[in-house]
C-alpha cells in the first residue's frame, strides 16, 4: 500500500479506483506553498490538476515520490525536467478533455457570431434589444484554423458541418492528411488575409508566446473574429482589444488569458468580445474522464507495470549501451523540425557503428519526440509519438549499419531537403552534432542555435559576428562546414538567447546570406 498525495478535487470515480487498488489516497486541498513541502514527505505518488506548481523544490522535498500524475493534458505546471533527474515518473491524462475542449471552442465561435451572451444580458436586465444584436451566418464562411492537431481538427470536422470552408496552417500536417479533412494548408499569412473566423489550437512555447500581436492582426482580413480556447498568452490582449477598437477585427471569444485567474483585460470593455473562464475542460464527462484516466496511470505506476500515458518513460527501458544516446536522438529531432518549414512527408533515422547491433527503437522514439515537440498542442511522449506521426502522415524509415567514419556510433536523421547527425565523443560522453545538410561541422547542441548558409567567400564570418555582437547576443560555439564543390558553406553557432524577430530578419537580408534557420530548446 502506498500513500497517494491529492492536492486537488478529483472525480470520485477517479478516488475511489486509486483506493480500490488497495492505496491510501490522502485527500488534502486547504494548502500553502509553504505546507506543500511538509504534507508531500512521505508520499509515493503526487496527484494534481492545474493549480499545484510543482516544482523542483518540491520534488525534492517529496524525496519518496515514485510519480507526480496531472489530472488533465497541459504541464506548464510540473517540473518535468527536474523529475527526470530525481527518477520521478511524470504522467497526465491527455485525451481526457480533447472532445469537451473542441466543443467549447465551437461554442465560443458560436456565440461570438451570433452575440448570445450580449443579448442574454441585456434582456435579463430588462432590455429587448433584438436590433442591436445582429450576427452572422457561419454556413459560405472561411474557419482558418490554426493548429490542426486532435482538438484543432475536431474543431474543424463541427465547421465543415456547419457548411464553412476550412484552410489550416500547421507545418506540422501532411499535405495529403489534411486534404482528407477537407482541409486547404496555407502559410499563416495567407491563412490571416483569407479566413473569416480564427481558431487557435497551439502549443504554449517561445515561437507562439504573442503570436497574435499588433502586427499578424494588422494582417488579417477586415472583419475577422478570433476564438483562442488554446492557451493564454498566444494572443496579445491589448493589441486585440486596439485591433477591436479600431473596427479592423470584428470580435474575439477567449477562454483562456496571459494571466490566470483574471478578472481584468482590455478586452473586457468591449461589447463585441465573448470571454470565459478557462472552461474548456469543465464538463461532467471530462473531469471523469480526468480522473479516472490518471488514477489507472498512477496505480500501473506503482505496481511498476507499463504505463500509457508518462510523459518521462524511464531509460531503465534502454539497453546500458542505447541509454546515453537517448538525449542526442530526441535533440536532433528537434534540431531537423527546426530547419523544416514544413514537416517532411519522410523521415529516415540511421544507427551506424556500435548501435546498429543495439534495439534502438526507443531512440527512434526520442527522434520523433524532438521532431514533433513544437508542433502540438499535447504533450508528446513515447508512447504516443508513434500515434502523432501516423495522424500527421509522416513515414519513418530506420537503418542500421555496422560500419561507420572515425565514430564509435552514429546517430543520422534526414528528410528529402535536410540532415542532421550526432554522436557522444569523449570521456564523458559529452553529446556533439558532427553534421548538418551534409557539411561536417562540430558543436555541442545547446538551448539557442542558429545555422546559417552563406556564399563561401571572406568576410562572412564578420558579417555574422558584426550582427549578433551589435545585438549583444554571444556566441559560445561555433563550427563552419564548407559546401564541396558549390561554392556556398555552413555555419553552426550556439548564442545565448533567441534572436529577434528585428535581428533574424537584418541577419537574412545581409548580401551573401542565403538562408538562416533558429533552432530554440534543444
Amino acid at each position: 500500500m502506498a500513500r497517494i498525495l491529492v492536492t486537488e478535487k478529483l472525480a470520485q470515480s477517479g478516488l475511489d479506483a486509486m483506493a480500490a487498488a488497495g492505496h491510501d489516497v490522502d485527500v488534502q486541498l486547504d494548502w500553502t506553498p509553504e505546507s506543500l513541502l511538509e504534507i508531500v514527505k512521505g508520499a509515493r505518488a503526487l496527484v494534481v490538476r492545474s493549480a499545484t506548481n510543482v516544482t523542483d523544490e518540491v520534488l525534492r522535498a517529496g524525496r519518496d515520490l515514485a510519480v507526480v500524475g496531472r489530472a488533465g493534458v497541459g504541464l506548464d505546471n510540473v517540473d518535468v525536467t527536474a523529475a527526470t533527474r530525481l527518477g520521478v515518473m511524470v504522467v497526465n491524462a491527455p485525451e481526457s478533455n480533447i472532445l469537451s475542449a473542441a466543443e467549447h471552442a465551437f461554442a465560443l465561435l458560436m456565440a461570438q457570431a451570433r452575440n448570445i451572451p450580449q443579448a442574454h444580458a441585456a434582456l435579463v436586465a430588462g432590455r429587448w434589444e433584438r436590433s442591436k444584436w445582429e450576427g452572422v451566418e457561419l454556413h459560405g464562411k472561411t474557419l482558418g484554423v490554426v493548429g490542426l492537431g486532435r482538438i484543432g481538427a475536431l474543431v474543424a470536422q463541427r465547421g465543415l458541418a456547419f457548411g464553412m470552408s476550412l484552410v489550416a496552417y500547421d507545418p506540422y500536417i501532411a499535405p495529403d492528411r489534411a486534404r482528407r479533412m477537407g482541409v486547404e494548408l496555407l502559410s499563416l499569412d495567407e491563412l490571416v488575409a483569407a479566413a473569416d473566423f480564427i481558431t487557435i489550437h497551439l502549443p504554449k512555447t517561445k515561437e507562439t508566446a504573442g503570436l497574435f500581436g499588433k502586427e499578424l492582426l494588422a494582417r488579417t482580413k477586415p472583419g475577422v473574429r478570433i476564438v483562442n480556447a488554446a492557451r493564454g498568452g498566444i494572443v496579445d490582449e491589448q493589441a486585440l482589444a486596439d485591433a477591436i477598437s479600431s473596427g479592423h477585427v470584428g470580435g474575439a471569444a477567449l477562454d483562456v488569458f496571459a494571466a490566470e485567474p483574471t478578472t481584468e483585460s482590455p478586452l473586457f470593455d468591449l461589447p463585441s468580445v465573448v470571454v470565459t473562464p478557462h472552461l474548456g475542460a469543465s464538463t461532467g464527462e471530462a473531469q471523469d474522464k480526468a480522473g479516472e484516466q490518471i488514477a489507472e496511470q498512477i496505480v500501473l505506476a506503482l505496481n511498476g507495470d507499463f504505463v500509457p500515458y508518462a510523459v518521462n518513460v524511464s531509460a531503465r527501458a534502454a539497453s546500458e549501451a542505447v541509454r546515453p544516446y537517448l538525449s542526442i536522438a530526441e535533440q536532433l529531432g528537434a534540431f531537423l523540425s527546426a530547419l523544416s518549414d514544413n514537416l517532411p512527408d519522410q523521415v529516415e533515422v540511421e544507427y551506424q557503428g556500435a548501435l546498429a547491433g543495439e534495439d534502438v527503437g526507443i531512440l527512434t522514439l526520442s527522434v520523433l519526440k524532438g521532431l514533433f515537440a513544437v508542433g502540438t498542442e499535447e504533450p508528446v511522449t513515447y508512447v504516443n509519438a508513434p500515434r502523432i506521426a501516423e495522424e500527421r502522415g509522416l513515414t519513418l524509415r530506420v537503418s542500421q549499419t555496422a560500419t561507420t567514419h572515425d565514430r564509435v556510433s552514429l546517430v543520422t536523421v534526414r528528410s528529402s531537403a535536410h540532415s542532421v547527425a550526432g554522436t557522444l565523443t569523449g570521456g564523458d560522453g559529452s553529446a556533439r552534432i558532427v553534421m548538418v545538410d551534409d557539411h561536417q561541422v562540430e558543436v555541442p547542441p545547446a538551448p539557442h542555435m542558429l545555422v546559417v548558409r552563406n556564399d563561401d567567400r571572406p568576410g562572412m564570418i564578420g558579417v555574422v559576428g558584426t550582427i549578433l555582437g551589435d545585438a549583444e547576443l554571444s556566441i559560445a560555439h561555433m563550427s563552419v562546414g564548407q559546401t564541396a564543390g558549390a561554392g556556398t558553406a555552413l555555419m553552426v553557432l550556439s548564442v545565448d538567447r533567441l534572436l529577434a524577430p528585428d535581428v533574424l530578419a537584418s541577419l537574412a537580408a545581409k548580401p551573401g546570406i542565403l538562408d538562416v534557420h533558429q533552432v530554440s530548446a534543444i
